[in-house]
């Protein structure tokens, strides 16, 4: 009889981290451990307490990472029973871009006494809006002078990338940027600690650093011609040494033996990116397949067999998320994070009250109202960029907006009305792939909200109009990573000699799917109407009231710490 093998995956969200032990072969998820980071994230003060943030500023502490490590292996392996002797591989994924500076030695500068309390030392989170200008700057630039990568990212640069956040730094703290050794993505930094060794991973890359397989990064003119002080920021602070994933990054080391109680030895896989780890934990290997990864963003992922341009997407990068076929990526920066935010600054108390004497939670009663109202009943139209725009515009200064608002509207009203923002937000971004020759064929979603709001992926399919698969594991990205670690471990050990295999014995979805209602989708195609005509006038130019908006509430923001730093006699 054949002995069971185990891989481990550990996934690294906004909030927390968890860990999925995984039986090889089987794909089933024998035990799982959450462990909430300490610090969370980071938007308003340093953890001293004392030193305040600017807006658009998110932070995080890289420790927090590695007592995710420290607690959750261990934790499975005592729930599980299966020791570390069986467990082959490990495989990590984390949210894109998380950057953070360190010294030579790995250390994270804001864990040195020197830079405990300046901001930049810390990690800058997916969500971190502040390199905005830098963004903005790196994008006029890069348009003048007729550089080919614009095109591979829908015509922008992203503030939430690698360069806008790296440039940012070296303009507001030059003592930083001269003090690190190299600037990391937190996924490689996880996996340093793990193996001893930096091996910078090419989805994150290729998706948020601009470096692409056959060109690599771009020339030292331009990085001179944004500042001359970057010319030589990819020798200086990255590196033009890329690891593919699907390939092995290293070895548990015995230092990290003992934080993670797995043997040293253990295979490692080259980091990767929480969405993109997660088609082939769905079976996905093949194009015409979108993936929707859905959480506090949302990520939708997709194969291609050509390069195509397609205007306002995240990227295409050869091989960025299966070997052998180009991976396409567009994005919404804001879903649960827009529900979550109506719950905490909208909803009155008596619902509160209501939905404890029921015993189910505020979300579960707000989508139960939602959804005995019909398609259109609540008179209410949102534009979901309540965390700026990813896809298709990439501009992070838009923000929300509601319109159709009366004395009569109803808080469940509102809250339908953000879901299906949502799901007009990703219409434009599958028909933007349509219209640009990347075949979107079939609708895959994942993550927490797929698996538990029926209402919201019903009217995912009615605002599709298309039949909405559910993956079958409710952690699929851990699980996505447990097969990366898998296939680092080789054949030889009881895992995979790549990925393809790995997604045809592990990967799998639900039986039970969504499909879309006739007459919800006639009313949507009505209502998607006008989502389109107030996301071109709000979006492109013609109505820039959001960005005047901003600049008058930094103004005053300024003019109020202004008031309040001069003294009163």
């Amino acid at each position: 009889m054949k002995l069971a093998k185990y891989s481990i995956g550990v996934d690294y969200g906004t909030l927390s981290g968890r860990a999925v032990l995984v039986e090889v072969g089987s794909g089933k998820e024998v035990a799982t451990a959450v462990k909430e980071y300490t610090h969370g994230v980071m938007d308003e003060f340093l953890p001293n307490g004392t030193t305040k943030l600017e807006d658009d500023w998110a932070l995080q502490h890289p420790n927090d990472y590695l007592e995710v490590l420290q607690t959750t292996i261990p934790a499975i392996l005592k729930e599980s029973g299966v020791s570390a002797d069986d467990v082959i591989g490990l495989g990590i994924d984390f949210t894109a871009c998380t950057v953070l500076p360190i010294q030579v030695d790995g250390t994270p500068l804001c864990m040195t006494e020197e830079f405990a309390d300046h901001p930049h030392s810390y990690v800058k989170l997916w969500k971190h809006h502040a390199a905005q200008d830098e963004a903005n700057r790196l994008n006029e630039i890069a348009e003048q002078r007729g550089e080919e990568f614009l095109k591979r990212y829908g015509g922008k640069i992203s503030s939430e990338w690698m360069i806008p956040k790296i440039w940012q730094i070296l303009n507001e703290a030059p003592e930083i940027y001269e003090a690190a050794d190299n600037i990391v993505e937190a996924t490689d930094w996880v996996i340093s600690q793990l193996t001893g060794e930096i091996k910078r991973n090419s989805c994150t890359a290729g998706y948020k650093a601009i470096w692409h397989k056959q060109d690599g990064y771009p020339a030292k003119d331009f990085f001179k011609a944004l500042d001359p002080r970057l010319e030589n920021v990819v020798e200086e602070k990255l590196s033009n040494k890329i690891f593919s994933i699907g390939s092995k990054a290293g070895e548990i080391t015995e230092k990290a033996a003992k934080l993670t109680g797995l043997n040293p030895g253990t295979a490692v896989a080259v980091a990767n990116v929480d969405a993109h780890v997660s088609l082939p934990a769905v079976g996905i290997t093949e194009p015409g397949k979108l993936l929707m990864i859905m959480g506090t963003s949302t990520c939708h992922v997709l194969l291609g067999e050509e390069e195509k341009v397609v205007p306002g997407m995240c990227g295409v990068v050869e091989d960025g998320v299966i070997p052998g076929y180009m991976g396409y990526e567009a994005g919404q920066s804001c879903v649960g994070d827009h529900f979550e935010w109506f719950i905490e600054n909208c909803v009155p108390e008596g619902y509160f009250t209501e939905a404890k004497e029921r015993g189910v939670n505020i979300h579960e009663l707000l989508t139960e109202k939602a959804n005995k109202l019909q398609v259109g009943e609540s008179g209410l139209l949102a534009l979901d960029w309540w965390n700026g725009n990813r896809s298709t515009l990439v501009d992070a200064d838009l923000t929300g907006v509601l319109i159709g608002a009366t004395l009569l509207t109803k808080p469940e009203e509102i809250y339908r009305a953000l879901i299906e923002a949502t799901a007009y937000g990703t219409r434009m971004i599958v028909e933007a792939f349509r219209d640009n020759g990347v075949p979107v064929d079939e609708v895959f979603a994942c993550g927490g909200i797929a698996e538990k709001n029926t209402l919201m992926m019903q009217i995912y399919a009615d605002v599709l109009n298309t039949e909405i698969k559910i993956s079958a594991s409710s952690q699929t990205p851990a699980l996505g990573s447990a097969m990366f670690g898998a296939v680092a471990a080789g054949t030889e050990r009881g895992g995979y000699d790549n990925i393809t295999e790995a997604a045809k014995e592990m990967g799998r979805v639900k039986e039970e799917t969504y499909l879309p209602v006739s007459d919800n989708a006639k009313v949507y195609e009505q209502l998607f109407a006008e989502y389109e005509k107030l996301y071109d006038y709000f979006g492109r130019g013609e109505n820039n009231v959001m960005k005047t908006l901003k600049n008058i509430k930094k103004a005053q923001g300024l003019a109020t710490l202004d008031v309040e730093a001069k003294p009163v006699f």
